[in-house]
Formats: structure tokens, sequence, C-alpha cells
């Protein structure tokens, strides 16, 4: 008798933050910093289109900017593994991200 088919684990969703060195950062970046983050976004891009970021972007809090990610992780894929291959975090430029899964989510299909 065939194995019953399982069912595929849920979707989890985590709410990354970029943490700059200092609140002044998106302004006056250094040339190192600046390259470091523009490998960022192309990063964080190519995470969008292969439906694994669901937004990103910077966020206007006025004690400094900082990142915002959203993840959708399907099977064993690892928040900790996507933030720490960011190229901004491989080049050791200060940034650090703090991560929270979200309890649920209600998100559009197919995105």
């Amino acid at each position: 008798m065939p194995a019953a088919p399982t069912a595929s684990a849920p979707d989890r969703f985590v709410f990354c933050r970029l943490v700059s060195p200092r609140p002044t950062f998106a302004m006056d970046m250094t040339a190192d910093e600046r390259a470091a983050m523009q490998l960022h976004v192309s990063y964080w891009t190519a995470l969008l289109e292969r439906g694994t970021a669901i937004v990103f972007g910077p966020v206007a809090d006025p004690a400094g900017p900082w990142g915002l990610g959203v993840l959708r992780l399907r099977g064993d894929e690892s928040a900790r593994d996507i933030v720490d291959a960011d190229p901004a975090i491989q080049a050791a430029i200060g940034l650090r991200y703090e991560t929270l899964p979200m309890l649920t989510a209600a998100a559009k299909a197919g995105i």
C-alpha cells in the first residue's frame, strides 16, 4: 500500500530589521559602505524575485533610518542563513540584523 501523502509545512514569515552602525549611516556612508549596500540591494532583489522576500526597503525612522525585510520561508529555509549571507553583513561594516518570527501572517497568494 502506498504511503499517504504528507501535508507540506505552512510557510513561515519573519520580520528582519537591518540595524546600522550609526544613526547617520544612510547619509554619510563611506565608499566601502556604499558598495556593500549596493550588493545588499542586489541580494534582496534576488530574494524578492524568487519569492523568499515579500517586501524590503529603508524605513524613515526619526531616530535614524533602518532596513526592513519580510521573508516567506518554505520548508527548511532558515532566516539566519539568509541574513548571514547578506553581502552587507559579510562586509563586516557594523550592520546587524534583528529577526523576529511572525506569529501569524496574511499574505497574498503567489507572492
